[in-house]
């Protein structure tokens, strides 16, 4: 046991990457259970932290919102007046220990301002991010994934990293919408979970395949499918599921309505999420759910669901991973095949699975 420290955690975004700092958080504030811990983030990755028990404050930055309206002379004032109020929050406590998991330009500038006696970070920091911090960066390997990059940093801190969940904190009132579909299932129903969609283009699998794949889930095994995903993707899923055939009516689609601690309870109680490389892949692994993931263009090794019992499938092209959010080649993505997919579910839903990686050379 350390002795009580008031501690800022910078990590602004996004969602999937503020999902990885929760076991840092965790591990912190065990080796530090006296301490004042203050988070620093960003609007919309804000919801996996809100309520969590380790927290004393969340600094909420605007800064996206801000860059899409401060050129409207309307709002010109009430952006600057946001920003300077933001400023002035961040300004209010000083720091016994700041520490950078971001490692961009605008962590390292928000670094720079918070008042911290010690300001820490990694190796590896872009855009000159480095040069605010106080102490030399800890050595880290982008090998490694990101959760193990960042426990290393809490290492450094004296933390004991062997015991974590990382867990998205739920309410009583976060578990109602999943809870009322649980209830109206028939009890010997597996409960698969289906994301179609990531903010990449390079990083989709092509629609009538999640088709065909849910049609030959229906069929070949005692399920239910839910579709999850954000409203502006509700168009995409619907079409998807009209295509499915079968028992399309039997599908659930929350695309749109849940809000992110909703959407983490309801992966709780699922049997397996299949998925692309985004968000709600990390949400569902955080949560004890299983995954399937889709991987093209990014690297499973630094950005995959984390923990045992998920599968990674990939088609195992030279130039993948290639990180990419623009090609004119998504081989990658389109040479994984409906059965690929399905085969690793089955495995998944029959238990026999035993954190085997698929399509890894």
């Amino acid at each position: 046991m350390t002795d009580s420290k008031n501690i800022l955690i910078i990590k602004l975004s996004s969602i999937g990457d503020v999902v990885h700092a929760l076991p840092f958080l965790e591990v912190l504030k065990k080796c530090y259970p006296d301490s004042r811990i203050d988070w620093l983030v960003e609007e919309e990755a804000s919801q996996v932290i809100s309520g969590h028990p380790a927290i004393n404050r969340i600094i909420i930055s605007g800064r996206k919102r801000w860059q899409k309206k401060i050129l409207n002379p309307l709002n010109f004032l009430k952006i600057i007046f946001e920003a300077v109020r933001f400023y002035s929050e961040l300004r209010l406590s000083s720091y016994d220990i700041v520490i950078d998991l971001q490692g961009l330009f605008r962590s390292g500038f928000l670094t720079a301002i918070s008042k911290g006696k010690r300001k820490i970070g990694m190796s590896g920091a872009r855009e000159g991010a480095s040069f605010f911090l106080k102490e030399p960066p800890v050595a880290v390997d982008y090998n490694q994934h990101a959760i193990d990059r960042y426990l290393k940093v809490a290492g450094q801190l004296g933390c004991n990293t062997d015991i974590r969940k990382g867990e998205i904190p739920v309410s009583e009132q976060d578990k109602k919408l999943a809870d009322g579909i649980f209830a109206s299932l028939s009890g010997g129903e597996t409960i698969i979970a289906v994301n179609p969609m990531a903010k990449w283009k390079t990083k989709l699998w092509q629609p009538d395949k999640f088709s065909r794949l849910a049609e030959k889930l229906q069929e070949e095994t005692d399920c239910r499918i839910i579709f999850t995903g954000s409203m502006q993707d509700r168009p995409v899923i619907e079409e998807i599921i009209k295509q499915a055939g079968g028992r399309q009516d039997e599908i659930i689609n929350l695309a749109g309505r849940t809000s992110l601690k909703e959407l983490a309870y309801l992966y709780s109680g699922c049997s397996l999420l299949i998925c692309t490389d985004t968000g709600p892949m990390h949400i569902a692994a955080a949560m004890g759910c299983r995954v399937v993931a889709l991987f093209g263009p990014t690297s499973p090794l630094r950005t995959g669901p984390y923990g045992n019992g998920h599968i990674i499938i990939r088609s195992g092209i030279d130039c993948s991973p290639c990180l990419k959010k623009e090609c004119g080649n998504i081989k990658c993505m389109e040479d994984i095949t409906v059965n690929a997919v399905f085969d690793a579910a089955k495995s998944v839903i029959s238990g026999f699975e035993d954190s085997r990686v698929q399509g890894v050379k």
